[in-house]
């Protein structure tokens, strides 16, 4: 245990030394919270520019969707389909007479003043000041109001993003005020879920004033859609208001408590050390050395944004509303969390939250196999208590095993297979209300179904016999899974040489028909488990660069584009395809471009959603030189890295990972702890105790690769 210790206390101390020398100052301030906060559709981050704490329950943000609204408390980042927004909250300088009624007559923001991790400040059109930062389950504002001698805060219990089902709110006193609100949608479907919330003011208001629809009413309470309360103070003298709100899944009592758990008074300087101190924790874990400040602002904004969600939804006492609607308690000292984009998280940020966070991660898988036990299921789309449903495929169980092959492991690893498997083999098994495998019938019977379900449920039964095998020592479920995975070579058409949907009969279809958000050019490479197989039916590693090449002509691929969508997850690993061609150089080339042609450090800086971290991992991995392609087995395809020098903190170890000859854009030599490397593919192991990784100190020849990509 002292050796252990007196390890972590080392690298701490080194980590520290090498940030001092690298960085001029805070992790957070580098983060850009305006990147991928603008524009609309398939080209937009959906990112929130607001505060939150990494994983936190509370986003306390200008609404993607809503921001005239004011600030809200729960908006998820990234996702493409208005959500969440609840309880938001506006300030002006003079008192209001008129109803806010569904709070979408007023102005956004005048101007943002700063924005970084864990801070938001912006200036209202009346000139009022609003700065806001968060703890794990609290939201916490300063309000500065302009010359009246009056200034006024609504809070909209009875208003979202979406639509509110029901919504309640008293003021308890004339500086405090609870209550709750039900209802919502994502994408089309309904998310019931409800809400708690406590708020404080560090001094006491005017009187009570409530609304409901377009009435202002002198009472304590309010009830239903487009409804709150108003708080009106005296600021002659004194302009400013300080503001907090807790929220519960559970309970208004919980989410006092929630409050008391993390009271520090009202001193906001105070919540926003406590906040950014927490995100320089975990940014540190990544310490780049370069002196690009605005390449530095990508990494770390992209970094941060992979620390957003899944977030916790269980209360300070491990209490949260499960997904049979009944409160459950987390049964050891972790916590629970919701927020699972798992179709899309699966192939990037599983990896890096297992990697580098064990703990948390292990909590969030828990959470998952929990879920499953609550409504008979894995779900695809988890928001709140709910499974949404939407998007294809059985990605879950990839999740889960991704994340313990890259080392979360503290979970229930049995009953995690058991519905993994039930998911796989049963047809027509529902997590709450939604079809966990539709069409697995026909999957079973013809070994095919739709072609781009099809490769999601083949990636998903070869994720379920590596974790059978690497979990379990079962060779036996990883033989049946194995086998089932090969299925992919069923839709292979040969006489067209690419992979196409078919009939139950055996009739091929349009080549164009059933890809779902993409075409047959963008999923051809989604066998990433098999691509040596794949390479080799369509003649070899030749055919497959021009392939490639043909696929990365243009890089902003929209649903129905031929070309590379750098934007949505489907092609997310075919630049590392390259790397098993006979022209593996260009997969760092490829990735190069990505960079600098499709991610910038601005409000349009990102080529697509960001799906709650997906796109944020996507960067990281790709930046370190490392990307996890195959699904539940650890291990990087490689590429260049983008900067010259990383040191990654692992679980009591530290990476480094050394770029020389910055001139030169391809990759060269490799050693890994002091041993050449001639393989594109470089296995977890090999740097499970850390180590170092080193590109392109010797120069002066090609890089001899001597094994295809790996086969199973």
């Amino acid at each position: 245990m002292v050796q252990l210790l007196n390890k972590s206390i080392y690298i701490t101390l080194l980590f520290c030394l090498f940030f001092s020398k690298s960085h001029s100052q805070d992790l957070h301030d580098y983060v850009n919270t305006i990147i991928g906060s603008k524009d609309n559709g398939l080209s937009s981050g959906y990112t929130f520019i607001g505060a939150t704490y990494p994983f936190g329950m509370v986003q306390f943000t200008p609404s993607f969707f809503s921001p005239n609204k004011g600030f809200v408390v729960t908006q998820l980042s990234g996702a493409g389909c208005p959500n969440m927004g609840n309880f938001p909250v506006m300030a002006f300088s003079n008192e209001i007479k008129k109803s806010p009624n569904n709070m979408e007559s007023y102005d956004r923001y005048k101007s943002i003043k700063d924005s970084k991790a864990g801070l938001l400040s912006v200036e209202m059109n009346d000139g009022t000041q609003i700065s806001v930062t968060a703890t794990k389950r609290t939201a916490v504002a300063k309000f500065k109001f302009g010359t009246s001698d009056k200034g006024t805060v609504i809070i909209g219990s009875g208003i979202n993003s979406t639509k509110v089902n029901d919504a309640f709110v008293t003021n308890t006193s004339l500086k405090s005020c609870e209550g709750y609100a039900t209802g919502g949608d994502f994408c089309g479907t309904d998310t019931n879920y409800p809400v708690f919330f406590y708020v404080e003011f560090d001094r006491p208001s005017l009187g009570f004033k409530v609304w409901k629809k377009n009435r202002i009413i002198s009472k304590r309470s309010a009830d239903g859609p487009n409804s709150g309360t108003i708080f009106t103070f005296d600021t002659s003298k004194n302009k400013e208001v300080n503001y907090r709100i807790s929220i519960s899944f559970v309970s208004i009592e919980n989410a006092k408590m929630n409050m008391k758990s993390e009271d520090l008074g009202f001193n906001f300087q105070s919540y926003l050390s406590k906040n950014q101190a927490s995100w320089n924790e975990k940014l540190s874990s990544i310490l780049i050395s370069s002196d690009d400040k605005d390449s530095l602002t990508q990494f770390y904004t992209n970094f941060y944004r992979s620390l957003i969600h899944p977030n916790v939804v269980s209360d300070a006492n491990g209490e949260y509303l499960g997904a049979d609607f009944k409160i459950q308690k987390t049964t050891n000292e972790g916590d629970q969390y919701s927020s699972f984009s798992v179709w899309d998280t699966y192939r990037t940020q599983a990896q890096l939250l297992a990697w580098l966070f064990p703990k948390q991660s292990s909590d969030m898988v828990q959470s998952l196999v929990d879920f499953a036990d609550q409504s008979g299921g894995y779900g695809r789309w988890i928001l709140a208590n709910t499974e949404t449903g939407i998007m294809q495929g059985d990605p879950t169980p990839i999740l889960i095993s991704n994340s313990y092959c890259f080392g979360a492991k503290d979970f229930d690893v049995h009953n995690a297979f058991k519905h993994m498997k039930n998911g796989a083999t049963i047809p027509r098994l529902r997590s709450q209300n939604q079809e966990i495998r539709p069409y697995l019938e026909e999957y079973i019977k013809h070994g095919h179904t739709f072609a781009s379900m099809h490769l999601e449920y083949t990636s998903s039964d070869f994720a379920i016999g590596q974790f059978a095998l690497q979990a379990l020592n079962d060779k036996d479920q990883y033989n049946f899974f194995l086998k089932r995975s090969k299925s992919w070579q069923n839709i292979y058409n040969p006489k067209i040489k690419w992979l196409n949907s078919k009939y139950p009969n055996e009739i091929w279809k349009d080549i164009n028909h059933d890809w779902r958000e993409g075409t047959y050019k963008n999923y051809f490479w989604m066998v990433p488990y098999d691509l040596d197989g794949l390479i080799q039916k369509i003649g070899g590693k030749k055919i497959a660069k021009k392939r490639l090449d043909s696929l990365f002509i243009r890089l902003d691929a929209r649903y129905e584009d031929k070309w590379f969508a750098s934007g949505n997850e489907p092609d997310f690993h075919v630049p590392w395809v390259y790397n098993w061609t006979d022209e593996p150089e260009k997969t760092s080339k490829t990735i190069n471009r990505i960079h600098n042609e499709m991610y910038q450090n601005s409000p349009s800086g990102l080529p697509g959603n960001d799906d709650l971290g997906t796109m944020g991992s996507w960067y990281v991995f790709s930046s370190i030189g490392l990307y996890p392609v195959i699904p539940g087995v650890g291990g990087f395809a490689m590429n260049l890295p983008k900067f010259k020098k990383i040191k990654i903190r692992l679980t009591n170890d530290v990476l480094t990972i050394q770029k020389y000859n910055e001139n030169i854009d391809i990759i060269k030599s490799v050693t890994v702890n002091a041993l050449s490397h001639h393989n594109t593919w470089l296995g977890l192991n090999q740097i499970k105790n850390g180590g170092t990784i080193t590109f392109n100190k010797n120069v002066d020849n090609k890089w001899i690769i001597k094994e295809n990509a790996p086969t199973y």
